[in-house]
């Protein structure tokens, strides 16, 4: 085996990314406070080229270094808007017939791995505060709550680890 060069990689430049046919899910970040984590959370978006992603609350919004530092150029790359209220977002992505998945554990949740998609549906994936999780409200208009597994001694993963892992297995899901 012999490491390939990122000119052999075969990426896309940003007006490829741009005009690409996207994957049908929205990232919602919900005050989010970590810059790393913001940043982290657009270059996995650019990954699996996600349509978009709303900054929401007190989570930052480029241009910022530290959002910079590990986003890589994905704020150039990946559509994104902010908006003040998750509530209110929320509620008019419903109304646009995107089907609303807070990640969080929450009684009546479906494991990741359980969780069905439909490939013709569009999907708004919740990603929550490090340390409150998504708001009550939102899981409550939630129409679905999905957790990801855990077996070790900690209650949570990383909000940008759990968007990788979220992220991936819909990526999967949806176009395969």
């Amino acid at each position: 085996m012999r490491k390939l060069k990122n000119s052999e990689l075969n990426r896309v430049d940003i007006q490829g990314y741009k005009s690409a046919d996207k994957t049908p899910i929205i990232v919602v970040l919900d005050n989010i406070r970590s810059l790393n984590n913001i940043g982290s959370v657009f270059r996995t978006s650019d990954a699996f080229v996600i349509e978009k992603i709303f900054l929401c609350g007190i989570t930052a919004q480029p241009p910022h270094k530290d959002i910079h530092k590990t986003a890589l150029g994905a704020t150039e790359s990946v559509d994104w808007e902010y908006v003040e209220n998750t509530l209110v977002l929320v509620e008019k992505l419903k109304v646009e017939n995107v089907k609303i998945v807070s990640v969080e554990q929450a009684d009546n949740a479906t494991m990741l791995q359980d969780f069905k998609v439909n490939k013709n549906q569009k999907y708004a994936v919740v990603f929550g505060n490090e340390v409150k999780g998504v708001q009550q409200e939102v899981v409550s208009l939630s129409d679905y709550c999905v957790e990801i597994p855990q077996y070790g001694t900690k209650h949570s993963l990383n909000i940008s680890v759990s968007c990788g892992v979220v992220l991936w297995d819909l990526f999967k899901k949806i176009r395969f």
